[in-house]
């Protein structure tokens, strides 16, 4: 999955800001070995700020040489199938997304989500939001959405894809509402943005992230976001839930860490303790903040719990939609 760049943070300030000084004679578990940190998309993107935040923070704090390594590519099956391969020694861990469970129901995998890992944590999530320019004549997602009925087709959205969460919460909503809207997809929240301001398509479905400097500009209009509840950035803009009355719609892009099937359950707590504390640590709190990632630390039986949930729901929403890549 290849997220936006993150905001403001070039390839220099990240070595600057995230260097790792290991602690000598910490950790005793982990006392001389180097982690790989797989991150199965380029450098930059959500899943990859992640692990070099844990590679700075538990080289600091528990004397952990973390070595990331990008694997990017096929929509992060490459980075994906290489953790499952690996030995099931804590010596590998994946940094991985919500693509872990949804490749394997739209694209030939050798991996299975829930038997192919050891789940550790899920990290963060990042709210999704529909938006249009600000001169545009839709003030509501139900006006977009009255729009796309009345001319079927001549309403377009763009957003990062295909088979992301993005494609396939566009293709529920269509789905949900009745109407015909074209998807435009795009490499990245950043171009699709971008073809928003140009004029180049009606509507965007994106990170909160990649819209806010346009939404505090004055040069965009959010509609609706796409999580549960309204996030604290939007007080004033309602939830899908709120503006359509779909009680179930809820599509938000998470990042998760793994080991590889069969990894001894004290390394797995090991790191599900280690990256739970960092999650409530101010520094990793206030670092997050400012890409607009939410920490949630779900760890273990929990995360695997959450796991098997959004499998079943994008399994749900995949058939009911009738979903392809293209």
């Amino acid at each position: 999955m290849n997220h936006r760049p993150i905001r403001h943070l070039t390839a220099a300030a990240i070595l600057g800001i995230l260097s790792v000084t290991p602690a000598p004679h910490q950790a005793q578990a982990q006392s001389g070995r180097t982690v790989r940190a797989i991150v199965p998309t380029p450098p930059a993107g959500v899943n990859d700020l992640m692990a070099r935040l844990m590679a700075d923070y538990l080289g600091r704090t528990h004397g952990l040489s973390m070595v990331v390594e990008n694997r990017a590519g096929a929509a992060e099956v490459i980075g994906t199938e290489a953790v499952a391969r690996a030995a099931p020694d804590g010596n590998t861990i994946l940094f991985g997304s919500s693509q872990v469970v949804i490749n394997p129901q739209l694209r030939k995998v050798n991996y299975h989500p829930l038997e192919s890992f050891e789940p550790i944590c899920l990290m963060v999530d990042a709210p999704l939001v529909f938006s249009v320019q600000a001169s545009s004549p839709y003030r509501t997602l139900n006006d977009l959405l009255d729009a796309a009925r009345a001319k079927p087709g001549s309403i377009t959205m763009g957003s990062l894809g295909p088979g992301t969460p993005f494609d396939i919460g566009l293709a529920w909503l269509k789905q949900l509402a009745k109407v015909d809207i074209t998807f435009v997809p795009f490499n990245g929240n950043g171009p699709s943005v971008n073809a928003l301001l140009g004029g180049h398509v009606t509507s965007t479905y994106n990170s909160y992230s990649s819209v806010q400097s346009q939404l505090k500009a004055g040069l965009l209009r959010p509609l609706a976001v796409a999580t549960k509840t309204r996030i604290p950035p939007l007080p004033d803009v309602p939830t899908v839930i709120e503006s359509t009355g779909f009680k179930d719609y809820e599509v938000s892009p998470w990042f998760g860490v793994y080991a590889p099937a069969k990894t001894p359950k004290e390394i797995v707590t090991q790191f599900s303790d280690w990256f739970s504390a960092a999650l409530k640590t101010p520094e990793i709190k206030e670092k997050l903040a400012v890409q607009e990632l939410y920490p949630k630390g779900l760890c273990g039986a929990d995360f695997t719990a959450f796991l098997r949930k959004q499998q079943e729901d994008y399994g749900r929403a995949i058939r009911e939609t009738n979903f392809k890549v293209e």
